[in-house]
């Protein structure tokens, strides 16, 4: 177990750090000048070129690049000597640190990952992702906890009316759920029950967890996590249908079940007592390596209903040049997104002793 622990977060560590590499380069290439942005179109060169200096653009790439890596990194590499230097040791700018060794000017600084500031507030980039990932994480729990409780109650029935109707019908209705882009269905489902049945449904087309009221102050809305969780929980329904279904014939076959039935087991028992239990074991594992995609699938379907999350804060960056917010955003939902899968197949490994490192 040891060994594929440490085989897996090896594993981790290095996509980890491709995501690192590839955000890095990405968004220090692509056309746009923040400092522009900041000033305005009508900012004079000088202006220009000063925030630049400021921000470290004006640096070699690779010199950025390694600063950007020396600021993520735990362990890190500053010079605490001389003020000048872009390498400067500033407590008040990396927050807690501790300097662990001295080495002539430089010194090993001992802190926690810098995502650096925005460039619109010169708020730090974990103040303001830290803000909105409540908002990212319940909307991917309510949207997987809706999503495996009606999936396996649907699974289940569909396994016990195999070739009827109503499986036919659950097995359309899940294809067609995998089969629409979450864009799509999000655009679909604000449009129909957040405007054209609003009236009935009481629901909004856009709105986030807390709303301003001007009497009330900020009033929290829980109607508006409705229409977002259901979007993004199709995909996973979808799934987990097809699957509960698949692993309860599966298990509906095998002889300990019919043991049981010649027993005089009522079927609630046999059922539930029986084959649920062991045909949920592949279930629950999809339904934990699902978290991980929810939080990575939350930036359309927060965009589009307007939630506040990381997918929104994201997108709103993307659109005034603010990368190292969505830097930040990237590497943090990468960082859960390996965690996650990490914590999947070690728990895949504990339930299935046959899983071996190849």
């Amino acid at each position: 177990m040891l060994k594929l622990m440490f085989s897996k977060l090896s594993y981790g560590l290095l996509v980890i750090a491709g995501v690192v590499c590839v955000v890095f380069f990405l968004f220090n290439i692509l056309p746009g000048d923040p400092a522009r942005m900041m000033l305005g179109q009508r900012a004079d060169v000088s202006s220009v070129d000063a925030i630049n200096r400021e921000l470290g653009r004006d640096l070699p790439i690779f010199t950025q690049f390694r600063y950007y890596v020396n600021d993520l990194s735990p362990l890190s590499f500053y010079n605490v000597k001389d003020s000048t230097s872009r390498n400067f040791f500033n407590q008040e700018k990396y927050g807690n640190a501790t300097i662990l060794l001295n080495i002539g000017q430089d010194a090993i600084v001992f802190k926690k990952p810098y995502l650096r500031r925005s460039y619109q507030t010169q708020q730090r980039v974990t103040e303001i992702l830290m803000d909105a990932l409540p908002g990212t994480v319940l909307l991917a729990f309510v949207s997987l906890a809706f999503a495996s409780i009606i999936g396996i109650i649907l699974g289940v029935w569909s396994a016990l009316k195999y070739r009827t109707f109503s499986d036919q019908l659950n097995m359309l209705i899940s294809v067609l759920g995998m089969s629409v882009p979450s864009f799509f269905a999000g655009i679909l489902i604000a449009w129909i029950f957040g405007f054209l049945w609003s009236t009935f449904t009481g629901l909004n087309m856009t709105g986030s967890l807390y709303e301003i009221d001007p009497f009330k102050g900020e009033v929290l809305t829980l109607k508006n996590l409705i229409l977002p969780a259901f979007t993004l929980g199709i995909r996973p329904l979808s799934v987990i249908v097809q699957l509960t279904r698949s692993s309860m014939l599966e298990v509906l076959s095998l002889d300990y079940v019919r043991t049981a039935k010649a027993k005089g087991l009522s079927n609630y028992k046999v059922i539930v007592h029986h084959a649920l239990r062991n045909a949920l074991n592949p279930v629950l594992t999809a339904i934990s390596g699902w978290l991980g995609s929810l939080l990575a699938g939350a930036v359309f379907i927060e965009y589009i209903f307007g939630w506040k999350g990381i997918g929104k804060v994201t997108v709103d960056a993307l659109e005034h040049y603010d990368f190292p917010v969505v830097m930040g955003a990237v590497l943090m939902v990468s960082v859960f997104f390996v965690i996650i899968n990490v914590f999947v197949d070690l728990l895949y490994a504990r339930l299935d002793p046959r899983v071996r490192i190849e």
